[in-house]
């Protein structure tokens, strides 16, 4: 007769992330993410890959978190994002914006977002990024 013991295995955490461009009300579609993961505060980032955000500007196939992950960092590239908005609709969004509002070039204030945050295993963590050309605001969403 043999006795087998079971060990409950916790799920690593999980993350999704969508962005909304706050200048026009809408999502932003094709922004490029990349997500890496860490196992402790002073371990080395690991780059775990990316993806990008569709048209409902969701990023529905980030890959999964190793286990014992504790940190985690997701980088948004936003500036060709934004290059390739029409100059018509960057400048009504940056109506009151300085400098070139009237110039029709494209500026971008913050060219990358990085956001980093600590998870646990077993939890869900949904980032939404609320986006503009000169600012952005991430929370912890459900």
């Amino acid at each position: 007769m043999t006795t087998e013991t079971t060990v409950a295995v916790t799920p690593a955490a999980s993350v999704s992330t969508h962005i909304l461009d706050t200048s026009v009300g809408r999502p932003a579609a094709g922004v490029a993410v990349l997500l890496a993961a860490r196992d402790g505060r002073g371990a080395e980032w690991q780059a775990l890959g990316g993806s990008a955000t569709d048209a409902d500007g969701r990023c529905k196939d980030l890959p999964a978190l190793p286990e014992g992950t504790t940190h985690v960092r997701l980088d948004f590239a936003v500036e060709a994002y934004f290059e390739k908005k029409p100059v018509k609709e960057q400048a009504e969004a940056q109506q009151d914006a300085p400098a070139n509002r009237d110039s029709g070039a494209a500026q971008v204030f913050f060219p990358e977002v990085a956001i980093t945050f600590a998870v646990s295993p077993g939890e869900h963590y949904h980032v939404p990024l609320l986006l503009n050309p000169f600012g952005y605001s991430v929370y912890r969403g459900s």
